[in-house]
């Protein structure tokens, strides 16, 4: 189904931005609202979730190599009930990926393109994304090492060109009611964190497998320095405000100005969304049609390509009628949703198939 292979560098390379382009334009925000002055701590919590979920996909990858997760479920707990959590996982992340070009598009939208209608912006994003889809995974993984640099240099220029405008003393007081505030402030980034479950889909086409835990567990340890980072960034310039804002680090950026000359640098946050945005959704579309393909014992993925397409521009117009709803259901509804379907039930699979090989082990040896 695919003879392409890939890194474990590549691999690690395709999840950083897929978890970091949506998390730093929104989540400093809504984690602020719980967090308040410590949301900089919050992503520390929501990394444990991120480096379990490595391990559990790892873990399973072992214990079936060549496989990804629609295929050894039904091993796992059988046919039919791997059939129904193979089609659940994959309506979760054509679902999702459609919520994600719906997001990538109002802010597009509420930023720049203000007369642009958003379906032209949501449909032109992924017959692009379907294009490196069909590509394969080696085109994927050197889009991505390609990709990254640009993503991550636009951010940094941004946090250094922000130096003269921090405010230092708005990180105190520290813990002031405690931990618990910045561990409910995890919840929703660690929603993100739980998104690397989808090494699943690419653990088997490593080529250097060995190494594929070690990469991974990197790129959890990247994104969380990156959330840290940019946290306490828009802290140090917004403040008691930073909840109040949808997009901070689209406010931040505007603080910007050396010596009356270079100034309204929105766009370097615009091209980080785009190049990340870009990444992210190829990711979960290869996924989601990959998956499909897998569970439909299809011999290859690439002919559900343009279908998966439609059915994700599809749900995203029939999803969230604007930016204050997308930003809803990043707090309500993804958090929970996406650690239940990514990182619950697959700890669960994972303690089944572990107990099954063991009686296996012990009736052989009986």
């Amino acid at each position: 189904m695919e003879k392409g292979k890939i890194s474990s560098l590549q691999m690690a390379f395709m999840m950083y931005p897929t978890i970091v382009a949506t998390a730093i334009i929104g989540v400093p925000g809504i984690t602020a609202k719980y967090a308040k002055t410590d949301l900089w701590l919050s992503p520390i919590f929501a990394a444990l979730i991120g480096y379990l979920t490595v391990y559990i996909a790892y873990k399973l990858h072992q214990l079936y190599p060549k496989q990804t997760v629609i295929q050894f479920t039904e091993k796992i707990i059988g046919r039919i009930p791997g059939k129904i959590f193979g089609f659940l996982l994959m309506f979760f992340y054509i679902q999702n990926t459609g919520l994600l070009v719906r997001g990538y598009a109002e802010f597009v939208v509420g930023s720049f393109l203000v007369n642009t209608p958003i379906s032209v912006i949501m449909a032109s994003m992924v017959l692009l994304c379907a294009f490196i889809v069909r590509g394969g995974i080696e085109v994927l993984g050197r889009a991505a090492q390609l990709f990254v640099p640009v993503f991550i240099f636009p951010i940094c220029i941004l946090i250094l060109l922000l130096i003269p405008d921090l405010e230092f003393k708005n990180i105190f007081p520290v813990l002031a009611d405690g931990v618990m505030p910045p561990i409910k402030g995890a919840i929703v980034p660690g929603g993100w964190f739980s998104e690397f479950f989808l090494i699943i889909f690419l653990l088997p086409f490593l080529a250097d497998m060995k190494k594929g835990m070690k990469s991974g567990m990197k790129s959890v340890f990247a994104v969380m320095m990156t959330l840290i980072v940019v946290n306490l960034t828009v802290l140090f310039i917004l403040g008691s405000t930073t909840s109040t804002k949808l997009y901070p680090l689209m406010n931040v950026s505007r603080y910007i100005s050396i010596a009356d000359f270079f100034e309204h640098v929105e766009s370097a946050v615009m091209a980080v969304w785009i190049v990340g945005a870009f990444v992210k959704i190829s990711v979960f579309y290869y996924a989601s049609a990959l998956g499909t393909a897998q569970w439909l014992n299809l011999s290859d993925y690439r002919p559900v390509v343009w279908p998966i397409g439609i059915l994700i521009v599809i749900f995203s117009l029939w999803s969230l009628p604007s930016s204050v709803d997308v930003n809803r259901n990043d707090v309500n509804v993804f958090p929970l949703q996406s650690i239940l379907m990514q990182t619950i039930i697959p700890l669960l699979l994972l303690v089944i198939a572990v107990v099954r090989k063991r009686n296996r082990k012990g009736t052989e040896t009986s």
